[in-house]
């Protein structure tokens, strides 16, 4: 391109384009570029510096007098990050509240990406049936780990998949799943979600930059996850669950989806918690003295889980049930459902509600958001466990079918909610839930320490 008249316009020149610029810009070494000199005119005056997208890619543009030249700049791996990632299959939820909402996050996080030199290649997937062989197509690609775009629900089901596939790749029988095979590529969690407890878990913080950059850095963090069964039959893979309140809960909140997300699940508390009623059942569960003495057995292979004098059983009428593998940090739990626990501890924490009145179990609620010791409650117990066993006796208790936006019968009998990661699981059954040491990794950094910031739920 030829160059303008003096004091006409300014001309514009690519340094990358033989037919585009003049030889002298093309022998431009990096060096210059870096230090800001141009050959042809280092004594010119220059105007603008910095870093611009010029056709989908970075470059190094520099606006001087006459002349507006610009370089794309070629990310180099620095010395030292051998695992950062060099390919990412990226995921975006398509049953979001908002259709735009996980293309808005994706377009924030592919540039990072693409400065760091990441290839990316995007999927829109409903995750039911189709992830496994999505995951699978993945492995066969060669892709370095699987991102996912979008919130606790859509998270948990990747992850799922990644497990799933991990198993029939390894060739275990997925319908009763004991020792589970580790999955094979680590995942990203970008929050992009109504709730984003696993990313804010993980990260510390629920902020879309802050993940994307553990992922270029390629920090990889073992986490616990468990497996949901059956009467034998495995159910899912999944890292917290809640039985009784925070089950009945969802189950009135997934009735009313045209609502926004918050307002549906202020209205599905506030819904709830007027008809707090308790659920006859036993809890059976095996304990944890030394969580760390637990990972050394399980190391060692000398842990037996099977033995019955181990095991302790409690029965009554509980509001809540919580089983959780992970701190689960949140915006209303600064400090998290389950402060005691870890991610990678090889134990989980059960949180059990006895029966009270409903202004004590919102107090209990509330003390979730301050620094109070939310489990200074005589109705409150907590255990630190690798399995439980939740076998509900009752068979009507708060699931009358007549009444409007109440979990209703299966086929099979009465079905009871569970809030799995945020998504719905209905059971009519006793649940068994056993935790797996270290058996995913994840993109991101353990966060012990987390900021006491008081946080309040508006629906309370």
């Amino acid at each position: 391109m030829p160059r303008g008249r003096r004091g006409g316009r300014v001309s514009a020149l690519e340094g990358c384009r033989e037919e585009e610029a003049p030889p002298a810009a093309d022998a431009v070494p990096s060096v210059l570029w870096a230090s800001g000199q141009q050959p042809e005119s280092a004594a010119e005056l220059i105007l603008l510096r910095g870093i611009f997208e010029i056709r989908r890619d970075s470059c190094d543009v520099v606006l001087s007098e006459r002349v507006l030249r610009w370089q794309p700049i070629q990310p180099e791996r620095p010395t030292g990050f051998s695992d950062r990632p060099k390919s990412l299959k990226i995921v975006l939820n398509p049953q979001s509240h908002k259709k735009e909402a996980t293309q808005v996050y994706y377009e924030k996080v592919e540039p990072l990406l693409k400065i760091a030199g990441i290839k990316t290649d995007v999927t829109v997937t409903e995750y039911e049936g189709h992830a496994v062989s999505l995951l699978k197509e993945c492995e066969l690609q060669g892709f370095d780990g699987v991102v996912c775009v979008g919130g606790d629900g859509s998270a948990s089901e990747v992850a799922h998949a990644l497990l799933l596939s991990a198993q029939t790749n390894a060739g275990v029988e997925t319908d009763s799943i004991l020792t589970p095979v580790r999955a094979q590529l680590p995942l990203g969690v970008i929050p992009a979600g109504s709730t984003n407890v696993l990313a804010h878990s993980l990260h510390g913080i629920s902020h879309v930059v802050t993940a994307t950059l553990h992922i270029i850095m390629g920090h990889i963090q073992p986490v616990d996850v468990c497996t949901f069964s059956t009467t034998g039959k495995f159910l899912r893979f999944g890292f917290s669950a809640m039985f009784g309140f925070g089950g009945r809960a969802l189950a009135l909140a997934e009735k009313h989806r045209w609502m926004s997300p918050n307002q549906r699940m202020d209205f599905a508390v506030i819904k709830a918690l007027a008809k707090l009623k308790p659920e006859e059942c036993e809890i059976s569960f095996l304990p944890v003295n030394d969580p760390q003495d637990l990972g050394e057995r399980r190391a060692q292979g000398s842990l037996k889980s099977d033995c019955n004098d181990q095991w302790q059983m409690i029965q009554g009428q509980f509001l809540n049930v919580s089983i959780m593998a992970i701190p689960c940090l949140c915006s209303v739990a600064p400090r998290g459902l389950a402060p005691n626990t870890r991610l990678n501890n090889g134990s989980m924490a059960l949180i059990i509600s006895r029966n009270t009145s409903r202004p004590e179990f919102i107090k209990h609620l509330k003390r979730y958001a301050s620094v109070k010791n939310q489990f200074n409650f005589p109705f409150v117990e907590t255990y630190t466990v690798e399995e439980v066993k939740v076998h509900p006796r009752s068979n009507s208790s708060g699931h009358n079918p007549e009444e409007e936006d109440v979990p209703h019968e299966t086929a099979t009998g009465s079905s009871f909610p569970w809030n799995v990661d945020g998504d719905l699981m209905e059971v009519a059954s006793e649940v068994h839930v056993r935790v797996h040491p270290r058996l995913i990794n994840l993109y991101g950094k353990s966060m012990e320490e987390t900021n006491d910031s008081k946080v309040t739920c508006s629906c309370l």
